[in-house]
């Protein structure tokens, strides 16, 4: 009989052993895998990024400025240098494009004797607008958005493709 229950003893210990350390087990699991693959769900929204002071953007000229880029993805954040030319006609409404041509993505520079954004690859034109004048480009250049907050302009960095 001291047997029998020896045995059922140690039969109830070991299941109950086994039921305790796969409890422990899934409590240690489940918010670790939660922690490693949320940011997976996470969704990646660029950031506005403040380019320059109102002040530092003349009226009807444009000008090329320079900024630095930071993009979470997933664990970690990339950062980089980036750049737009950024246009107002009366220092309260901005309008920035990305620095590269619409055509295949070379960088084009404003030519300011006629007025015009001129891409040197291939010999797209585009008006101050970005309008397309003439090439090969098959649609305007395309816009990051703007917003003026304080005395500073910020733009997002994801680009706005703009139909021709």
């Amino acid at each position: 009989m001291t047997e029998g229950m020896d045995a059922g003893r140690r039969e109830f210990l070991k299941r109950g052993t086994l039921i305790l350390g796969g409890l422990t087990l899934l409590g240690l699991a489940i918010p670790s895998g939660v922690y490693v693959l949320a940011p997976l769900w996470k969704r990646s929204e660029e950031e506005w990024v403040e380019v320059a002071a109102v002040s530092e953007v003349p009226v009807g000229q444009p000008t090329k400025i320079e900024f630095v880029r930071r993009k979470k993805d997933g664990w970690v954040t990339i950062e980089g240098r980036s750049s737009a030319w950024v246009v107002t006609a009366d220092g309260r409404q901005f309008t920035a494009y990305d620095p590269r041509c619409t055509h295949l993505g070379c960088p084009y520079r404003f030519d300011a004797a006629q007025g015009k954004f001129l891409c040197p690859c291939h010999t797209a034109m585009f008006d101050i607008d970005g309008n397309v004048l003439s090439g090969p480009a098959p649609r305007p250049l395309d816009r990051f958005e703007t917003k003026v907050v304080g005395k500073k302009l910020l733009i997002k960095p994801a680009v706005e493709k703009k139909e021709g």
